[in-house]
């Protein structure tokens, strides 16, 4: 809105009687912005939409909400990192997970989380990787609220046939994923080997969905050295083409369960 008006950040830090570095950072999602914030700066740009105000402050709450949220993370300091995430995906209302190399996080059974935290070298302390299992079960009672978190997972075939564990824990696994997809709010898709290049070959990421009127997806992306969290709309509607375009390539529900099957029985 600043930008479209033709005004710069000294004109928006005198409007608040603040400094430049305090607008600088509420743009870029640093620091909370008030309800007086918003209204000063809605008036400072012409803004005049009632509704289109209403929904600034919606957002503007619901930022600062999940700001000061609180939950089950809070009991696993060594997962600190995490924490907005987590905050994140309590609030959401859908997640869509494309994955390279594992099975999604809400999806694993404790072994393979094990198995997967000890082969990663996560932990330098090894008495670490049980409190890590026991978040990660936590974490996934949010698929069975009252009102669940839908789950659209689609994973490579690799992630079936990568021996996590073993081959007791990954039958075990597999067994768990055929068992779950059957719930109505969570799907499950394989993109298959014979598909060969796709999309979603770059890097594995996660887009978060939320009611509140006008909020925007979140993206998660992991590399090895950092997790990238993207908010911006561009960013959400580019990462949201690529799953749909991934989605298009991978095999049906119900294809994905007959292949996921025959590979459990494999092993």
């Amino acid at each position: 809105m600043r930008e479209s008006c033709g005004m710069r950040q000294p004109h928006a830090a005198a409007a608040l009687t603040s400094s430049v570095a305090k607008v600088a950072k509420m743009e870029r999602g640093m620091v909370p912005i008030r309800d007086p914030d918003v209204r000063a700066l809605c008036h400072l740009y012409g803004m005049n939409d009632d509704s289109a105000i209403e929904r600034l402050l919606h957002l503007a709450k619901a930022d600062r909400d999940r700001r000061r949220a609180k939950g089950w993370w809070d009991q696993y300091p060594q997962l600190a990192a995490m924490s907005e995430y987590f905050a994140l995906e309590e609030m959401a209302t859908e997640a869509r997970s494309w994955e390279l190399a594992f099975i999604p996080g809400l999806l694993q059974t404790p072994d393979y989380a094990r198995a997967l935290a000890v082969g990663n070298h996560d932990w330098e302390d090894i008495d670490e990787v049980e409190p890590f299992v026991e978040a990660r079960m936590t974490r996934q009672a949010r698929l069975h609220d009252d009102q669940p978190l839908r789950l659209w997972a689609i994973m490579h075939e690799a992630v079936l046939r990568q021996l996590v564990g073993g081959p007791h824990v990954m039958r075990a696994q597999l067994s768990h994923l055929l068992e779950i997809s059957g719930l109505p709010h969570i799907r499950v898709q394989v993109l298959p080997y014979q598909v060969g290049a796709h999309p979603g070959m770059t890097s594995a990421f996660t887009v978060l969905s939320f009611a509140q009127p006008g909020a925007l997806d979140v993206v998660r992306a992991d590399t090895l050295s950092v997790k990238l969290w993207l908010e911006s709309e561009a960013d959400a509607q580019h990462h949201s083409s690529v799953f749909d375009r991934i989605a298009r390539l991978s095999l049906s529900q119900h294809d994905s369960g007959g292949l996921i099957n025959s590979i459990r029985k494999e092993m």
